[in-house]
């Protein structure tokens, strides 16, 4: 059985928020942080890497259309592609599940830490030479999040 990734999210936030407070507690917030970052940085590196080996062949813009496809699931996105094209995929998230859910719990400090810094840290984990720039989130109160992921080099696959 495939679980969407928003309730995945919620799950883990179940176990997560908690250390983490735990931790701020202890340690401060941004020495917290700075951890909670390094801890995952591995672990998204190597999820980019299994997404993008799993998205198989195709240019930029169709592996990522379908997998803005897999984290809108479950109604947890609303976004509108502005260009989707070999070496790029540009896109906008106008609603995100992710950050209400966050902002419901009273972290969304949390939700950008635990959600969207995962995002560049996974496009460098494709090993493809993507890149994505990203100046705002809605987690962090913007109207919207501005996605756009460009290729350095050419694709091998």
């Amino acid at each position: 059985m495939d679980i969407p990734l928003i309730e995945q999210i919620k799950i883990q936030a179940q176990v997560v928020v908690p250390v983490i407070k735990a931790l701020e507690a202890e340690l401060g917030a941004e020495r917290a942080h700075a951890i909670v970052r390094q801890a995952l940085g591995a672990h998204f590196r190597a999820l980019g890497e299994r997404w993008w080996r799993a998205l198989g062949a195709g240019n930029l813009g169709d592996k990522l259309a379908a997998s803005f496809q897999q984290f809108a699931a479950a109604d947890a996105l609303d976004y509108e592609v502005l260009q989707q094209t070999e070496k790029a995929f540009d896109v906008n998230v106008t609603g995100c599940r992710y950050a209400r859910f966050y902002q419901e719990l009273g972290v969304p400090e949390l939700g950008f830490l635990l959600v969207c810094s995962a995002d560049v840290t996974m496009a460098a984990g494709s090993g493809a030479g993507m890149q994505l720039t990203r100046t705002q989130t809605i987690m962090q109160g913007a109207a919207h999040c501005d996605f756009r992921y460009s290729l350095t080099k050419d694709l091998d696959s």
